[in-house]
């Protein structure tokens, strides 16, 4: 799991993006960035003050809850429809096996007296 700057990661010059040959007074950009990135930085951690405590509170029950589910019911579910499914196969394939194979041998028995010659004539 990635810490959480490695995966939003907002820099100054991704918002605010003065092209090559156009830039503002360098007192003007300086206070920008130092505006920008103070506020953000505090805003960040008045947010997380916030809402930090009861976000990781509803994120652990969901979690907890999709676990549950995933451990408790689809699981089990996934694997008895495997059994299930493997038993219908077994019937299906004897099925197949008994009926179709000796009609396709003696399709394939009588084909395979026919010969196919190729004559070129000039």
């Amino acid at each position: 799991v990635e810490a959480s700057e490695d995966i939003v990661q907002i820099d100054f010059e991704d918002v605010i993006a003065e092209p090559e040959g156009t830039h503002s007074f360098d007192g003007i950009w300086k206070a920008s960035f130092t505006t920008f990135t103070v506020t953000k930085y505090w805003f960040y951690r008045l947010l997380s003050a916030i809402f930090g405590i009861p976000m990781a509170l509803i994120w652990g029950i969901y979690f907890a809850i999709l676990s549950f589910l995933h451990i408790w019911a689809v699981v089990p579910c996934i694997r008895s429809y495997l059994i299930e499914i493997q038993c219908i196969s077994r019937v299906y394939s004897i099925c197949i096996h008994t009926f179709c194979d000796p009609l396709f041998e003696a399709i394939g028995k009588m084909f395979s007296s026919i010969r196919a010659t190729v004559r070129k004539e000039i």
